[in-house]
């Protein structure tokens, strides 16, 4: 798996994890998607990835080509 897919799934099941809490847990989560949608927003510009940053030190998608983030 490509470090590009695996932050896209990671991004993906955050964003359900936190609809999920926002749906049974509080209604104020929905903060918590707001900032993961920024924080995807701001990664296409910049290109600063915080996930995609640990993910690169846990030696996700290191033997793939494609990565987004350096």
């Amino acid at each position: 798996m490509t470090l590009d897919r695996a932050i896209m799934a990671f991004a993906g099941v955050m964003i359900l994890v936190s609809i999920v809490l926002t749906k049974f847990v509080h209604p104020n989560f929905w903060w918590f998607t707001a900032f993961i949608g920024a924080n995807l927003f701001q990664s296409a510009f910049t290109g600063f990835c915080p996930a995609g940053m640990v993910m690169k030190k846990l030696g996700i998608g290191r033997n793939a080509t494609g990565s987004c983030c350096n």
